[in-house]
């Protein structure tokens, strides 16, 4: 049997550039290059995210009752609308970077020799030290005597070297869209990221779940740094530290392997196979090629692979920075020869540059075999045909870059030569690098790079790095490529790297084209999206456009098949079509079912050939397992 194909039904989530269905974030990153009626499009729903503007009876309206078109709102609100998008300095709500808290260590001591002090009795400490004393003083209050000095940690706030970060369009806040009580933030994006690839879709959930078996549906999601907000493990790992009590849910809601737990168990109601694959920066690759190799197998038919990361937190801050992996303030004082630091410009991919940007995203894309998306009439927007994934062997330096991208990215392109032929690869194909930001990779991967180009005869290689808008956002970096690439699949744009003023002169580009200008009329075949993540795992993808996709399924079920697919077609993209117009104006209808239409373990029905599981049309049937047949007797 020849394999399934792995085609893009839907995709969506949210990131510093806005909603990611429809490509409403692909045009924010090319805002400059669209009509006027795209912009304008584009600016209305951001101005609805960031609440500049409300809507009543379907009607735009300024916060104060005024009528509004979408001139109206581009002309009075546009320049704050692209303000309040993509890098840019950290803003209040995740934390004060002048300001940000932390606990002194302090010794007291009185002038004396001791120090006394009035205090609860309650909030004395356990066992009392071996140099206080306490005298009772009545009610609940003791007089503490310290006959030698102590350590105290106080309040303080200092200054985090590193401003910016890629963070959503502000005042778009997840956690007010669903009863998100006590949901990280991480999840809360999940769940909202998810909702937005499912609506997208334009095929209700209930009608795919109804076509397949309750096993061929898969989820593979999560995050690499967990949840670390005071929901999550932050809050586990300093209750104890703040003299706060542990909750019941911070241990089970920090688990990086949460955001697949809650698609499962608040949208989808799924039993299939769950998952989440943890490779550094290079998750969302990971979690793509076992969709890929789940559909390619028959072990599934719908697969919804994405990542959620919500790292903008002093903690991660610091981390990163520890390790000199990130832009900070004074190094891009450095590169720009001011005083002045533009932070909307931390991200500079290829050019001078000091480190990467953390930002926070989710998204997701959901893939379903080629014979089941022309079956329910799915819109098709591209398919993921492969992921190569290879390790660096022997390292000096976890952080440090090495071989096993070679591996990845050659393999990729011999793989896509063989799906649409050399010369489509040599004329209709680009990269989206991982175009990190920091110094080592914008020689280490344009390296990788031309020299892969080369091999290949590939000439002015465009080369795109979607970092440049917004931000490294670790275990979803990826699927922002992925993202970005299909925006340009639709649109024939190729963002340029925006950030830089030109291409830094240790980065190797002699079969490369690497632009800071939107590169247009692109009809591009395929994209090659690139990963490199810590501690040597690499990851390249290849992504083909939506036009190859339907000369592929023409051939393999014929013109009469596909004619009718394209029928069908019509009503899921008009339904999907409803879906964008409905969230554009913030009706955004997150899904999330909590402790709706249980399973009853008692209603199961089994038997030597199959399983019925309540709420689902289709059985589970076993499937006939003929591996080792040759080794039976």
């Amino acid at each position: 049997m020849k394999s399934r194909l792995p085609v893009i039904v839907g995709f969506g989530g949210y990131n510093a550039a806005g909603r990611s269905s429809f490509h409403h974030g692909f045009r924010r990153t090319v805002i400059e290059s669209l009509d006027e009626q795209a912009r304008q499009e584009t600016l209305t729903g951001l101005a609805v995210m960031t609440k500049l503007v409300r809507v009543v009876d379907g009607r735009y309206q300024s916060q104060d009752g005024e009528a509004l078109s979408p001139a109206d709102i581009e002309r009075r609100y546009g320049t704050q609308i692209l303000a309040s998008t993509l890098v840019r300095r950290i803003e209040k709500q995740h934390l004060d970077p002048d300001a940000a808290h932390w606990h002194k260590s302090i010794a007291v001591g009185g002038e004396a020799g001791s120090l006394t002090f009035v205090s609860s009795r309650k909030q004395l400490p356990e066992p009392l030290p071996a140099n206080w004393s306490v005298e009772e003083l009545g009610g609940n209050d003791v007089r503490v005597t310290l006959h030698d000095s102590c350590e105290f940690k106080v309040d303080s706030y200092r200054a985090l070297p590193v401003k910016s970060a890629g963070q959503l369009p502000t005042g778009f806040e997840p956690g007010e869209l669903y009863n998100s009580r006590f949901h990280p933030r991480g999840l809360q994006m999940a769940v909202v990221g998810v909702t937005d690839a499912l609506r997208a879709t334009g095929v209700p959930w209930q009608t795919i779940v109804d076509h397949v078996a309750p096993d061929e549906i898969a989820v593979f999601a999560g995050s690499i740094m967990s949840q670390l907000d005071e929901n999550g493990f932050g809050g586990l790992m300093q209750s104890r530290l703040k003299g706060h009590r542990v909750s019941s849910k911070q241990l089970a809601l920090g688990l990086n392997t949460m955001p697949a737990d809650f698609i499962n168990a608040y949208v989808l109601g799924s039993v299939g196979t769950t998952g989440s694959v943890t490779g550094a920066c290079a998750t969302f690759l990971y979690n793509l090629q076992k969709g890929i190799e789940q559909i390619n197998a028959g072990k599934a038919r719908v697969v919804i692979v994405g990542n959620s990361e919500a790292p903008i937190n002093a903690e991660c801050i610091e981390g990163y920075g520890a390790m000199g992996a990130l832009a900070t303030e004074d190094g891009l004082r450095l590169i720009e020869g001011k005083d002045d630091v533009d932070f909307r410009r931390a991200s500079r991919p290829f050019g001078e540059n000091c480190g990467f940007t953390l930002s926070e995203a989710c998204q997701f894309v959901v893939l379903m075999d080629d014979e089941l998306a022309l079956q329910l009439g799915a819109d098709i927007h591209g398919a993921a045909t492969d992921v190569f994934i290879n390790a660096d062997g022997f390292k000096k330096s976890i952080s440090a870059p090495g071989p096993g991208n070679y591996l990845t990215v050659a393999k990729a392109v011999a793989a896509a030569t063989q799906l649409v032929g050399i010369d489509a690869v040599r004329q209709r194909s680009f990269v989206h690098a991982h175009g990190s930001s920091t110094p080592a990779n914008r020689v280490t991967e344009s390296e990788l790079l031309d020299r892969v180009a080369a091999a290949f005869a590939i000439d002015s290689w465009p080369v795109a790095a979607v970092k440049a808008f917004v931000g490294h956002s670790l275990a979803t970096a990826s699927g922002d490529q992925v993202i970005s690439a299909l925006g340009t699949f639709k649109y024939g744009i190729i963002p340029g790297i925006k950030t830089i003023d030109e291409v830094a002169s240790d980065v190797h580009q002699q079969h490369l084209s690497i632009s800071n200008v939107d590169r247009h009329d692109q009809r591009m075949d395929v994209c090659f999206i690139n990963s490199k993540g810590f501690g040597g795992n690499n990851a390249s993808a290849v992504v083909l456009a939506p036009h190859v996709v339907e000369r592929m399924l023409r051939k393999r079920h014929g013109e009469s098949a596909f004619s009718a697919y394209q029928q069908r077609r019509e009503q899921t993209r008009a339904n999907a079509q409803a879906y964008d117009e409905q969230a554009t104006k913030g009706q955004l209808e997150v899904i999330y079912n909590f402790g709706n239409d249980l399973i009853d373990d008692t209603e199961i029905a089994i038997d030597d050939a199959q399983i019925k599981v309540p709420g689902f049309a289709q059985p589970l049937v076993y499937k006939k397992d003929d591996r080792y047949s040759d080794m039976l007797d």
